[in-house]
């Protein structure tokens, strides 16, 4: 156990918004910072990053995005501006102003988002280890066409879900064997393979990808006069690179950015030091410019 993690303490809490049931654990005190997960994630794949964060003198909010997780599967509502409205209404639920806000992977669409939508509820914003749909600076990553699941996932009539279900636990793990170098704990992994077993686990997943036009659209629009004056932090690894911060550098007025070369794409399980030191950091600037 590392010293930042003596003594951390966390909780779950289920929150009611209007007609969404949310599962956030929550961890420590001070300036808060939300963490949004990707695929096949849930909010435990910040079980290294938050006692980092809280040591740090952050509270710490880990939600279960729409459909993942313990949080209710809905119909719809899986567009970034909605799920980034999920966000404005979990922190309306916690009587809480504005946060420092972290998106990882898909996670990353309602994150940028919400600070796109929501200027005045993001204190900071960092990305990790993604691709915002729609805009421009990713040309070289996906110039081949981007990766082969994207399709997949997007397939009409629920094809993907009704090919997976049964054998969800080979799929699940092969993300996590490729995505981390250090290897994702069993235990974790088994919690994961659990999160997204079932053929609704499963169509709920795939409906943040096929909402991946919807949001492309909606970020090329937002990208024509829109600017994010709050501090941007990009994190690029060993698969997406420097794609997020070519991206951000033509919107953000003050983005800072940050390569981990030695760290897979699941960057909370690989550099967690490193990512809570970047987020703190992130934090510390925004401090800063208000004072």
């Amino acid at each position: 156990m590392s010293r930042a993690a003596q003594g951390y303490r966390s909780t779950i809490e289920m929150i009611q918004l209007d007609d969404l049931r949310v599962s956030v654990r929550r961890a420590g005190a001070g300036s808060p910072v939300v963490l949004l997960h990707g695929f096949p994630h849930t909010k435990e794949i910040w079980r290294e990053v938050a006692p980092l964060l809280v040591a740090a003198g952050h509270e710490v909010l880990m939600p279960d995005l729409r459909g993942t997780g313990d949080t209710e599967r809905t119909a719809s509502g899986y567009d970034a501006a909605s799920l980034a409205t999920d966000q404005v209404r979990l922190l309306d639920a916690l009587c809480l102003q504005s946060a420092h806000v972290v998106g990882f992977d898909v996670g990353a669409a309602p994150a940028f988002a919400l600070a796109a939508a929501h200027p005045d509820r993001v204190l900071s914003l960092t990305v990790v280890e993604a691709v915002i749909s729609g805009l421009a600076g990713a040309e070289a990553f996906l110039g081949s066409g981007g990766p082969w699941w994207f399709g997949f996932h997007h397939a009409p009539d629920g094809l993907a879900e009704n090919v997976l279900s049964g054998d969800e636990d080979r799929y699940i793990r092969f993300f996590l064997t490729i995505g981390s170098r250090s290897g994702v704990p069993e235990d974790l992994a088994r919690h994961l393979v659990r999160a997204y077993t079932g053929r609704d686990s499963l169509r709920a997943a795939f409906a943040h990808y096929r909402a991946m036009p919807a949001n492309a659209q909606w970020n090329r629009s937002w990208a024509e006069q829109g600017r994010l004056t709050m501090p941007v932090t990009a994190v690029g690894a060993s698969t997406v690179g420097d794609a997020p911060a070519r991206q951000l550098t033509l919107i953000a007025d003050h983005l800072d950015q940050h390569l981990l070369p030695h760290s897979g794409h699941i960057v909370p399980i690989d550099a967690p030091d490193d990512l809570a030191s970047i987020v703190a950091a992130t934090a510390a600037r925004a401090t800063s410019a208000r004072t």
